[in-house]
Parts: C-alpha cells; sequence; structure tokens
C-alpha cells in the first residue's frame, strides 16, 4: 500500500496542478466587461468585471481539459513511449 499511496498522492498533486493552470487559461474565455457590453458598470464593481463570469461552467471545462491532457501525459509515460530519460536537456545522474 506504500507504493500505491506514494503514486496517488503523485497523481493528485499533478493533477491539481495542472487543474489550476488551465483555469487560469480558460477564466477570460466569453468575458464581457460592461464598458464592453456599452453598459455602466455597478457601483463597487471593477470597470473590468465580466457581466457574467459563468464560473461553474469553466470549472467544468476546466476539469474536462484537465483529465484530457492528464490522459494523454500519463498514457505517454505509461506507455514507456517517453521517459525523462529521453528528455535531452536534463542532467545524467550516474549512480
Amino acid at each position: 500500500m506504500g507504493d500505491l499511496g506514494v503514486a496517488l498522492t503523485s497523481i493528485l498533486a499533478i493533477y491539481f496542478i495542472l487543474w489550476w493552470v488551465v483555469l487560469f487559461t480558460v477564466l477570460p474565455w466569453g468575458n464581457q466587461s460592461a464598458h464592453e457590453a456599452g453598459e455602466e458598470s455597478m457601483p463597487g464593481h471593477a470597470a473590468s468585471a465580466p457581466l457574467k463570469p459563468r464560473i461553474g461552467r469553466k470549472f467544468v471545462i476546466t476539469t474536462v481539459i484537465s483529465a484530457v491532457i492528464f490522459g494523454i501525459g500519463y498514457g505517454v509515460a505509461a506507455s514507456g513511449l517517453l521517459s525523462l530519460d529521453d528528455i535531452p536537456f536534463l542532467l545524467k545522474f550516474e549512480k
């Protein structure tokens, strides 16, 4: 169970980081500020604040995109097509 726990923790950590990176690329999709829409912004809101952020929809899109990217990366790593030894700019350490 020890090795499985470490592997599962690593997988979750990598997916968590990937999910946040994808979220920050998805957040601006489809946003429109009050100024861009030709409307007046509400008092106390930033002029650049989106009118309809649709954050739930963006969370779902982020989860799907992250799962696809992670699945491709995991498949490549698990199949042995590419390993860290295949990356030329990484330092090679001798045992």
